[in-house]
């Protein structure tokens, strides 16, 4: 664990490197959004950095390792494809329209810094946990936390490939995907998500002081119901949709529930 500070801090230097680089990308084609296909990628950095850098427990390094990356390439790859040939997102458009000229600048910090250094501490847990040594064993809180993070990225998985369907299909058009597991949140992919990053947490668990890295999980949560992920969603796209205020009344916006009568 003597080393924590130094993988810590090339952690983030390598992450922040990423997304400068990405900037400069969007830069060329004016565009901001590869930030959103950066976000899993960044993960994945940060996992197979800390993986080679540290000395701990191997299985668990292992474990942690496969959570963080098939999670970081499925939502890689989903979100690249999802955007590909498409314009900008409106999210980023209405920023740009705000800060007109000024845009390109600020991007690299409202956007890509930003998100370098969220993707950071959201890792502490995924870190700490491959750093420590000991105890030289899965427990019980590997297996809960593995647990916990496979119902989220079932979740995660099957609500995006069910909007992805919803979508493609031309009949539905103009229409709010209200189906399926979106019948019963209105976000069901950012709650896969927060749930898998507290099974990581759980995960972390097992070595000593690891309760500390509590702050991973609430951040991510934080980060999807009130900065990038519900509120600002549902601001900026679906405004004051008639159809998705009544989709908004019966249905719960993050944890999965029956809907109001």
């Amino acid at each position: 664990m003597e080393n924590t500070i130094q993988i810590f801090l090339i952690n983030l230097f390598a992450v922040i490197i990423m997304m400068f680089t990405g900037w400069l990308y969007s830069l060329k084609k004016n565009n901001v959004t590869i930030a959103d296909s950066l976000w899993g990628l960044g993960f994945v950095i940060i996992t197979w950095l800390t993986f080679i850098q540290s000395d701990g427990f191997i299985y668990r390094k292992i474990l942690i390792a496969t959570m963080v990356t098939l999670w970081g390439l499925r939502l890689f790859i989903h979100i690249t494809r999802r955007n590909r040939g498409k314009g900008e997102d409106p999210r980023y458009t209405e920023w740009r329209k705000k800060h007109g000229d000024n845009f390109k600048y600020i991007s690299l910090f409202k956007v890509f810094l930003i998100q370098a250094l969220f993707q950071w501490m959201i890792s502490f847990s995924q870190q700490f946990a491959q750093i420590s040594g000991i105890p030289e064993n899965l427990t019980h809180f590997d297996f809960i936390g593995l647990a916990i993070w496979i119902s989220g990225f079932l979740i995660e998985t099957f609500a995006d490939l069910q909007l992805s369907s919803f979508i493609k299909n031309p009949d539905n058009k103009g229409k709010i995907m209200n189906k399926k597991l979106w019948r019963y949140s209105r976000h069901p992919n950012y709650f896969g998500e927060s749930t898998m990053w507290w099974g990581i947490f759980i995960t972390t668990l097992s070595i000593p002081y690891g309760y500390f890295t509590i702050i991973s999980p609430m951040i991510i949560t934080y980060t999807l119901l009130k900065i990038t992920g519900v509120t600002l969603m549902e601001e900026t796209i679906f405004g004051n949709n008639p159809e998705y205020k009544e989709y908004v009344r019966k249905t719960s916006s993050f944890i999965p529930w029956f809907p109001k009568k």
